[in-house]
């Protein structure tokens, strides 16, 4: 272990957890009508909505039946149900759901701020953007015709991924039939899967769950192909974390044959990585390395799911299995707390996902300790973002911290679902761990 000597000291900085569906991050000053979170990007993200489309943190809210951004964190920490918000059938939520994109793209006017005579209707093409009429539809066209057809994908797997959430959707599963050395981003993960997934997306494509679906919304089917094409993206936005943290053992030639099991953690995990997480998530993981000795994936982050919150074990695993546990805490804490005391092993890599520290100062400063912690430990480290910017700016950051940079740039097993952006839909769409960043100790150089 590192002598604490090795460490600098840094005032405890206010908890910090990645971003759910409002990529790439947008961090904003917080309104004064809601009580301040602290620099969490998740709920900076979801107050800085205003700051685009004025009232639409409040729309949002109204429509899903919450009173406030607390009741929104506690159903997606796991605290409260869904159900209990409400909603008397599946097609009222979704028609709430929807409602909550219901703004001018253009003029940005909600619901509530249109005159007698007008009435929010979408893009006929890509069913996901609103106009508060023909004149802003025209205005907006050269801004929105660059993102129309990517927005409705966005749409349609916005819809499809119910199924993910009912588990009506089963990803194909079971070990990889080619050698692993030959899966090395999704073209050859998608031909390698073959009759497998075929099988599995024609018998969903032709289920009742997929026909009430489509029911529910009242409106038509989309064509097979697109349904299928909405599928595939959806398996890619699940399996994009396991394989990644993947590619990062790949790169820093993790023995993954070590006896008692290797341990993988997850930094700044909040509910975008532990909500509604299950047991096979990261079985991908296990396949990728046929011949591991157990895998141990800790979740570490202040809004980690209360589902996946339990005791991790220091215990050895049994050869070929993949335990998932989660510790509500900030990672530094969690350090001296868990590994300084020996009560957990050292990780063997470190993995975070979407961290946004390049946002602002703030996250940056909440940052800063854990970062220079897995500096000084000299622990692999794995950092995802959205962007080729988010991606040269978090270079230059890790730069000036003297982080010895190992591997970087764009990511094979990104996710290939495109993200919109809620308060500013016409920004071009991006994909979750598009790209890379992996460092390990100090730059040789110091």
């Amino acid at each position: 272990m590192a002598p604490r000597s090795r460490r600098r000291k840094h005032k405890k900085p206010p908890p910090v957890i990645p971003m759910i569906e409002i990529p790439p991050t947008e961090v904003s000053p917080v309104s004064p009508a809601l009580s301040k979170p602290g620099p969490s990007i998740d709920a900076l993200g979801f107050i800085s909505l205003d700051n685009n489309v004025p009232g639409l943190s409040q729309l949002i809210l109204q429509k899903l039946n919450m009173k406030n951004y607390e009741e929104y964190k506690l159903v997606i920490n796991g605290g409260t149900p869904v159900s209990s918000f409400g909603f008397r059938c599946q097609q009222e939520m979704f028609q709430k759901m929807e409602d909550t994109f219901r703004f001018c793209a253009y003029c940005k006017v909600l619901p509530h701020g249109l005159s007698n005579c007008k009435v929010l209707r979408h893009c006929k093409r890509c069913r996901n953007v609103y106009y508060c009429g023909t004149e802003c539809q025209r205005s907006d066209w050269p801004a929105h015709r660059k993102v129309c057809r990517e927005l409705r994908l966005v749409a349609v797997d916005r819809v499809m991924e119910w199924l993910l959430v009912t588990g009506d959707f089963v990803l194909p599963s079971g070990p990889w039939p080619w050698l692993p050395e030959d899966i090395q981003n999704w073209d050859t993960w998608f031909s390698m899967r073959g009759l497998q997934l075929e099988s599995t997306l024609n018998a969903l494509l032709g289920s009742h769950s997929m026909t009430m679906l489509w029911a529910s919304l009242g409106r038509p089917r989309p064509d097979p192909d697109i349904l299928h094409g909405s599928l595939n993206r959806l398996m890619t936005d699940v399996l994009s974390r396991p394989l990644t943290l993947g590619l990062g053992l790949r790169t820093v030639a993790i023995d993954v044959g070590k006896t008692g099991g290797s341990t993988l953690h997850v930094v700044g995990a909040s509910h975008v990585e532990t909500f509604l997480i299950r047991s096979g998530d990261y079985d991908e993981l296990g396949y990728m390395f046929p011949e591991h000795l157990g895998f141990r994936v800790i979740m570490v982050g202040v809004d980690v799911a209360t589902d996946l919150l339990q005791s991790s074990s220091s215990l050895s695993l049994e050869p070929g299995t993949i335990q998932l546990s989660g510790h509500r805490a900030l990672y530094h804490d969690f350090w001296e707390e868990q590994i300084e005391t020996g009560i957990l092993a050292h990780p063997d890599l470190v993995a975070a996902f979407h961290p946004g520290f390049h946002a602002s100062p703030g996250l940056m400063e909440a940052w800063l300790p854990t970062l220079l912690l897995l500096r000084d430990y000299e622990i692999p480290t794995l950092i995802t973002v959205y962007s080729q910017q988010e991606l040269e700016a978090s270079l230059q950051i890790l730069v000036n911290l003297d982080t010895h940079i190992i591997a970087c740039g764009a990511n094979p097993f990104a996710s290939l679902k495109p993200e919109q952006v809620y308060s500013n839909p016409n920004k071009q769409p991006v994909y979750s761990s598009a790209y890379y960043i992996m460092f390990r100790g100090s730059s040789p150089a110091n």
